[in-house]
């Protein structure tokens, strides 16, 4: 009976963490997973912990008897594999909130499910001074005793914080995850009671599994979200991926579904965004000719957009592209023609993966930001630093950045800190979008070099006419400069708080379907 309770332990720890790393995807699809969002998550989880620790060494100095234990744990176990579908509604509406910038039905919805986990949390937290008060039989081992069960529950923790994150979630999704860690935990509950002499108890817990087996029947097949044109979604380790088609367009979404992260129609080209805006970087230098460029490299690779359109700009010259998420490379080949022979495709981090390559280029472009989600080693001057010794002599970094109509603080600091690598930086606010395109330049460059540029490549029939539109529209909406802020370093980067205050700028000036 000790090495059961020590396993109950062990699988108590292990599916506490579980549920923690899945409740931060099952919020994050809607609400996204800003460091705003774990630390809500993690710090009310801990409270629930702290709740549960407390009652479980009254209850159990109360009731000191392994049936008073496995009850708790079924329940435990029960309640949350009744989570996912009961927050489903709440998710649903709060997804078509977010859609309409109802704020304050978004901001009770993401309160209501965090709620939700109060009771599995709290009745799990109960396990561990309950398993410690029923192991102790001699006063002078309670320290030995404790011991060993803190370290098989922790030892439980670790294994439940990477189950379903690298193996679960990707193969049968957030809402399954919960279930197969909640009928889990409830078989150990109701064979802990058969086997402490609680048979019929055991018998009778099971209308528990019945009730979550009707469940998952009831919701089988139901889609998280159902955007208008939605023909496809998915879970991945990193993302909830959705792909939507309107008036002719497919467009990628991720997580929260706020703003185009790739786009794609056979027959059109130019956009409007980021993506051909990337391609004007090395006509800032003096000179330049479309044959100029050998060789490109694009962080953040997403569905292919701007791959396409250099391809169909420059030919078939080389272009590595890097994306952290496998299943993102699937959707971009399958939905979005991300099929170029000349794409050498890398799944790996863009800094990690950029600073392996031993290539070159002509172009690095860096769309691997969107606030709130940036990631904060791909803002510093060592990643910047990085780049240059990547760039050719007539090198070019242009880096997507998110904005607010009053906030240009995150551009001020990323060009800031650009500068001090880079001899010349530029600033072009994309027409229509909250986005600005900052380049950076290997050379000393001036935006007469790109107004001479444009004018000889119009006079030239050979010329894309996209690539003349797109130099067009930069040098049309090039900015006067940038204020000089603070140094981005890896050891002290505050790209959150810049974020935070960019999103709640955004939410009171903003169009949400600007920010790409």
């Amino acid at each position: 009976m000790r090495r059961y309770l020590l396993f109950t332990v062990f699988a108590s720890g292990m599916t506490t963490l579980a549920a923690e790393l899945a409740a931060g995807r099952l919020i994050g699809n809607v609400f996204g997973t800003s460091n705003l969002v774990w630390a809500a998550i993690i710090g009310l989880i801990l409270i629930y912990l702290t709740l549960g620790y407390w009652l479980g060494g009254r209850a159990a100095d109360k009731n000191p008897t392994p049936f008073a234990m496995y009850r708790v744990l079924a329940w435990g176990a029960f309640t949350l594999g009744v989570v996912p579908y009961i927050a489903s509604p709440v998710l649903r509406a709060a997804a078509d909130a977010f859609d309409g910038l109802q704020f304050a039905v978004l901001g009770g919805a993401f309160a209501a499910v965090l709620v939700l986990f109060i009771v599995p949390i709290t009745l799990l937290g109960t396990i561990s001074p309950f398993a410690i008060r029923l192991s102790i039989e001699d006063p002078a081992h309670a320290g030995v005793t404790s011991g060993r069960i803190y370290a098989i529950s922790t030892l439980g923790s670790f294994i439940g914080t990477f189950l379903p994150v690298l193996i679960l979630i990707p193969t049968i999704g957030t809402t399954r995850t919960f279930l197969v860690f909640s009928l889990f935990l409830l078989f150990v509950a109701i064979a802990g009671m058969a086997l402490n002499g609680q048979r019929k108890q055991a018998i009778i817990h099971l209308w528990m599994v019945a009730a979550l087996a009707l469940l998952a029947a009831l919701n089988t097949n139901q889609n998280l979200k159902n955007s208008t044109g939605q023909i496809y979604e998915t879970e991945s380790a990193y993302n909830y991926i959705q792909v939507l088609e309107r008036d002719g367009y497919t467009l990628l979404r991720l997580n929260d579904g706020q703003g185009v992260h790739s786009i794609y129609h056979p027959d059109v080209l130019f956009y409007g965004g980021p993506w051909e805006l990337f391609l004007v970087g090395p006509y800032f230098n003096p000179n330049t000719h479309p044959a100029d460029v050998g060789r490109i490299g694009i962080v953040g690779l997403a569905a292919g957009t701007a791959a396409r359109q250099a391809t169909a700009i420059y030919g078939d010259i080389p272009i590595d592209g890097w994306e952290i998420d496998p299943e993102i490379v699937k959707v971009g080949r399958k939905y979005f023609a991300m099929t170029m022979p000349n794409l050498h495709v890398h799944v790996a981090d863009g800094r990690y993966g950029l600073e392996q390559s031993p290539e070159k280029f002509d172009i690095i472009a860096v769309d691997a930001y969107r606030p709130p989600y940036i990631p904060p080693h791909l803002t510093t001057r060592e990643f910047f630093e990085i780049t240059a010794s990547h760039l050719t002599p007539r090198g070019v970094l242009a880096i997507n950045v998110g904005r607010a109509p009053a906030d240009r603080s995150l551009i001020n600091g990323l060009a800031t800190t650009l500068a001090t690598i880079f001899p010349s930086i530029h600033v072009v606010d994309i027409p229509g979008t909250l986005n600005s395109m900052v380049y950076a330049t290997v050379q000393p460059t001036t935006p007469e070099d790109l107004f001479a540029n444009l004018t000889r490549l119009s006079a030239d029939p050979s010329t894309h006419p996209i690539l003349t539109q797109t130099i067009y529209s930069a040098y049309a909406n090039l900015q006067p400069g940038y204020e000089t802020t603070m140094v981005f370093t890896d050891d002290r980067a505050p790209i959150e708080w810049l974020t935070n205050n960019l999103v709640i700028n955004f939410i009171l000036y903003g169009d949400v379907e600007s920010l790409q």
